[in-house]
């Protein structure tokens, strides 16, 4: 008895847990295409008919570095990948090499079936315009305090919002930087994108 040496491709997997109740969200990139299997429901979609592809930064207060990937469809109908799986209450582990492995995986047979997907990464224009004008008003509130407080002699308020100003500019500067938005093709993922 023989054994043929042409073996099929290897098949991609990736799955998480979006919430503690439920069932994982489970994802396969076949030959077909991307089959997904989410709450009960399940399909493939073939790579020629992803029309987009959005990579963000998600970070919550349960995990501060969280990726995401929107998926869209031709023919209507959109799946959210996460880089993140919900393991108890109050845990959420990162699944980083995994969810980095998929993504490249799928670009790669997007790519190799010559699909016409629109490729975005960070937020959408009109969200982070909104941001950036919600930040520069907030940096007019906190300069305005900061200027009270030197007038007033209020040295301890000086240093609080010192601190608090460089705790925020650390922790919402890499959103704001690492969402820029920005298209990007098949052989150039951003990499501030993937963990």
């Amino acid at each position: 008895m023989q054994v043929s040496e042409a073996q099929d491709p290897p098949v991609t997997s990736y799955a998480y847990k979006a919430s503690l109740i439920g069932s994982a969200h489970r994802f396969e990139l076949t030959d077909e295409g991307l089959s997904w299997h989410i709450a009960g429901r399940s399909g493939v979609w073939r790579y020629d008919e992803i029309s987009a592809v959005r990579l963000s930064f998600r970070p919550v207060s349960m995990q501060q570095h969280r990726f995401r990937a929107d998926i869209s469809r031709i023919k209507g109908g959109r799946i959210s990948i996460l880089s993140t799986s919900w393991q108890t209450a109050a845990l959420m582990a990162p699944q980083d090499n995994g969810f980095r492995a998929f993504i490249v995986e799928l670009h790669a047979r997007m790519a190799k079936a010559g699909s016409r997907a629109a490729l975005t990464a960070g937020l959408g224009r009109n969200t982070y315009t909104a941001v950036l004008a919600f930040l520069a008003l907030l940096a007019v509130a906190m300069a305005g305090l900061l200027i009270r407080a030197l007038i007033t002699g209020e040295f301890a308020g000086v240093l609080f919002i010192l601190g608090f100003a460089a705790l925020f500019v650390w922790q919402v500067g890499g959103f704001v930087r690492r969402n820029q938005p920005r298209a990007y093709s098949f052989d150039q993922l951003p990499a501030g994108l993937l963990p």
